[in-house]
């Protein structure tokens, strides 16, 4: 989605006016959410889910206040947790008793708390691809009083011969292993199989409408479309087998990228999303959804090496995953700046060109976004939230809890 310069220069001026109204100055990099884009896009989630509950994935947001603004959304349900410190915090401090994990854990201290603890237990489900998981689980009890729940995680990647299109994640693929897998959990004792979970990343994280890169989006669009008709079948198997051996009572898949297609396969009963509500700039380029950035960091003009050229303190967020232009952040507010192609964007400093640099000073905040979403609130421990053109409220990132998943 194009964002045009009008919107763009109302944002500088509502950011612009929230800062004038505090109090006190504020403190850089100054992190903000736009309540109304936030809330906009949680609406925007929930109609595309088309009446399937949407489970907030927390490792796109990390401030608690976040994760219980989405819930209170009807359409919203539960929590995907990256981290099971994370799920335990979650679930002691009331923000949610439907918690469930998005990747294994070897975390033999948050364990020991699991399966010490019969609520936590009910509340937070464990994911797991591999016997080994389950041998973890039980080499930190001495009894099996406390039954543990557990999803399997199946590879949901596209598979063309021998490639392999889609995150690097479980090892079960056919039918015949996740069989197994469950079999082994359901005789084990001590677990309680409850869902499953296929995440097929290679649809929902990946742009498909990139401009100047027509002939790459066909491509990307065609791949999506393989993978879906694939999987589609390929669960529809699977969960004709599992159907044999227990009741599920979920099947969680998708992404932000992929609702749609996600929910219009009948087996899945709920769709995972969580960087849809920030929107990041790796996600501004969907053909099934208009991106609303909620999400921004402000940065001072520090220097002024020329005319033309405007230098801001720090900057430097650079997003996880394979080094690129795309995990840069972008000036935002003033629109038209550039990050240098010498520099980028610095730990310290970086400096910016194009035409509103001439007309910084020093002090001014230029807003950037961040390339990925919920990897920008690593960097502080405070939130300010934006409502119209004034901060109605500061809030903890988990860092800013004391807790870093």
């Amino acid at each position: 989605m194009a964002h045009s310069f009008i919107d763009r220069n109302q944002l500088w001026s509502r950011l612009e006016a929230a800062v004038r109204a505090m109090d006190e100055p504020v403190d850089t990099p100054a992190m903000v959410v736009d309540l109304q884009a936030f809330d906009a896009n949680a609406t925007d989630l929930v109609r595309r889910a088309a009446g399937k509950p949407v489970r907030v994935a927390s490792k796109s947001l990390r401030v608690p206040a976040l994760v219980s603004r989405a819930l209170s959304h009807d359409g919203f349900a539960g929590v995907l947790s990256y981290a099971l410190r994370e799920a335990l915090w979650l679930h002691d401090e009331g923000v949610c008793d439907d918690i469930v994990m998005g990747y294994p854990t070897v975390d033999r201290g948050s364990l020991r708390r699991l399966v010490a603890s019969p609520s936590a237990a009910s509340a937070i489900t464990l994911m797991v691809d591999d016997v080994a998981h389950l041998d973890v689980v039980d080499s930190v009890r001495s009894s099996k009083a406390v039954p543990i729940r557990v999803a399997i995680d199946i590879d949901a990647g596209l598979r063309l011969g021998n490639q392999h299109v889609g995150p690097k994640r479980s090892p079960l693929y056919d039918g015949a292993e996740v069989v197994s897998l469950a079999r082994a959990i359901e005789k084990r004792g001590g677990f309680r199989l409850v869902g499953v979970m296929t995440y097929e990343g290679q649809v929902a994280g990946v742009p498909d409408d990139v401009p100047h890169q027509r002939a790459r989006s066909m491509v990307v669009r065609r791949l999506k479309a393989a993978s879906i008709s694939q999987l589609a079948a390929r669960r529809r198997a699977i969960a004709d087998e599992l159907a044999t051996i227990t009741d599920l009572e979920f099947w969680n898949a998708g992404g932000s990228g992929s609702v749609e297609s996600t929910v219009a396969d009948p087996v899945v009963t709920e769709v995972a999303a969580g960087s849809g509500l920030l929107v990041p700039g790796l996600f501004d380029h969907y053909q099934s959804f208009d991106a609303r950035p909620a999400a921004y960091f402000g940065v001072p003009v520090l220097r002024r090496p020329s005319s033309q050229v405007a230098t801001v303190a720090g900057g430097g967020f650079i997003a996880s995953g394979p080094t690129g232009a795309d995990r840069s952040p972008i000036p935002w507010a003033p629109p038209g700046l550039h990050l240098t192609g010498l520099e980028g964007a610095g730990e310290v400093q970086t400096p910016l060109t194009g035409h509103p640099a001439a007309l910084l000073r020093i002090g001014d905040l230029v807003w950037f976004r961040h390339a990925k979403s919920g990897e920008l609130f690593e960097h502080t421990n405070t939130v300010h939230l934006l409502d119209g053109n004034r901060f109605v409220d500061r809030v903890p990132t988990y860092r800013g809890t004391g807790n870093a998943f």
